[in-house]
């Protein structure tokens, strides 16, 4: 998957928002002001950064190398993923859904009704 992929991958979830609030080499997406994913736009392939379940994460982290542990994030809790093309774009499709959905789980009622309100 592309970055570009990603990017749109990011941008199609229900209240994605695409921010910069690190400068304009990190696209940062977030949900209810939740971030979901981090993007580096540097002139390389560049990664991703992405919320994980923790069990999940060190699984993912043994099964390919370009998986590894949040760079600058909760390392328990964040993975960055090269886009090498080492992840398949299914399966790194659906690490971009499972981010979103843990944010989204962690939201306050009211902030749930409000996103399922604006779609």
């Amino acid at each position: 998957m592309t970055r570009d992929e990603v990017i749109a991958q990011c941008t199609a979830w229900p209240g994605a928002v695409e921010d910069y609030p690190f400068g304009d080499d990190t696209a940062v997406f977030k949900v209810a002001g939740k971030i979901f994913a981090l993007v580096s736009l540097g002139a390389r392939a560049g990664s991703v950064s992405l919320k994980c379940d923790p069990d999940l994460a060190v699984e993912l982290r043994r099964r390919y190398p370009a998986v590894n542990a949040g760079y600058h994030l909760n390392k328990r809790h964040w993975n960055t993923i090269r886009l090498d093309g080492c992840v398949p774009g299914e399966e790194l499709a659906e690490l971009i859904g499972h981010s979103y959905e843990l944010v989204v789980a962690g939201l306050t009622r009211a902030e749930k009704d409000k996103l399922r309100a604006s779609t």
